[in-house]
């Protein structure tokens, strides 16, 4: 009987710290928020460790996860790359609440602008909020480009726009056009309280892979130039359109920086490999041997001299020290179409979030 009482004690005590845990969790976020803001620390400077308590949820239970992101269904047979936590150097991410983020963005419209990348991380977060908030019912719909997914009782939508250049790509007689002046899906994104852009993963496309026939700039049409030109002056149209049409009181906008490809093993010294295929672990270091994309500087630049404010979310080194969490032969079609640009999930793209959630609770 006494056996019996303290043992009942125990599971009260541990459900009570449980409890008090859950309340004051989310206040600490906030805090370490506060204390990191105040120490200038530079989230995206750091390293992964092993974490056993990763990964932040189970593909399984996540299910409107697309099966081309959905690894473990594929058959990977590895779990070490679901374990690793991005850790700043000088402080620490804020642990994701998703009942915390549903309730600051009550009544808010989150849109993810980009290609295939963004789909990515579009889908990481629904599948996060998912699992951190799995009472909640939750609505999804598709029409043409857009893809939305709403939480009805927070009155919160998720919403994707597939846009791969956010620059024009319009169908003419002689031709498919990228314009690299014009931005007509921008009434799509006016409205919306937050705004995450991505481009850059099509602007390298040839042959096959290649979706315009033409580029205009200007009064100019050309078979083709220099991809990195384009790709600037394609994001300086974007910028423009930033400025004029957002207002930084209602609409918080971010970038996400270039998301990095491995496909040649030489870039960390594997001189036995070729891409990311069989790679099982991440870089444990600070900086990626590789070097820097060069893309990522066009980003920065482009970005400086804008006249609103945009975040950029700078993902590009931290995610490629990651070169084993693409896809690689775990995809929808299997080994025989290896993605070295996409990444599995959970993965990579959850961190991108953990970073866009602590902006977020920031302000």
């Amino acid at each position: 009987m006494h056996a019996c009482m303290e043992a009942s004690l125990r599971i009260i005590w541990a459900l009570l710290i449980f409890m008090l845990q859950g309340v004051h969790g989310e206040d600490v976020n906030v805090q370490e928020i506060k204390k990191n803001q105040k120490r200038g620390c530079d989230v995206f400077q750091g390293r992964w460790v092993y974490d056993s308590s990763y990964p932040l949820y189970n593909s399984f239970n996540c299910p409107f996860l697309e099966q081309a992101f959905d690894c473990q269904k594929n058959g990977r047979p590895d779990l070490s790359y679901l374990k690793y936590r991005w850790q700043p150097s000088s402080c620490n991410l804020p642990r994701f609440g998703g009942r915390n983020f549903l309730k600051k963005l009550r009544g808010k419209r989150i849109m993810f602008v980009g290609d295939s990348l963004s789909l990515n991380q579009w889908q990481s977060l629904t599948c996060m909020l998912h699992a951190y908030v799995p009472e909640a019912k939750y609505a999804f719909s598709r029409t043409a480009d857009l893809s939305t997914f709403t939480f009805p009782a927070f009155n919160v939508s998720i919403i994707l726009h597939r846009s791969a250049f956010l620059v024009d790509v319009v169908k003419k007689t002689y031709g498919r056009i990228l314009e690299l002046n014009s931005i007509s899906s921008g009434s799509l994104w006016k409205g919306m309280d937050v705004l995450v852009f991505n481009t850059w993963h099509w602007w390298t496309h040839r042959g096959s892979q290649q979706v315009w026939d033409f580029v205009q700039d200007g009064k100019g049409t050309y078979k083709d130039m220099n991809r990195f030109v384009a790709f600037e002056k394609g994001l300086t149209t974007w910028a423009k359109w930033v400025g004029s049409n957002i207002d930084p009181k209602t609409t918080s906008v971010f970038f996400q920086g270039v998301s990095p490809t491995h496909t040649d093993s030489r870039e960390w010294g594997d001189l036995r490999g070729k891409d990311c295929r069989a790679q099982t672990r991440p870089l444990l270091q600070s900086s990626y041997p590789g070097g820097a994309n060069p893309a990522e500087a066009i980003v920065e630049k482009v970005l400086s001299g804008m006249s609103k404010p945009v975040q950029l979310l700078n993902i590009t080194t931290l995610s490629a020290l990651r070169k084993d969490g693409h896809v690689g032969g775990f995809g929808y079609g299997g080994p025989k179409a290896t993605d070295c640009s996409h990444w599995c999930l959970p993965g990579v793209p959850d961190t991108w979030n953990l970073l866009l959630y602590a902006f977020l609770v920031q302000n």
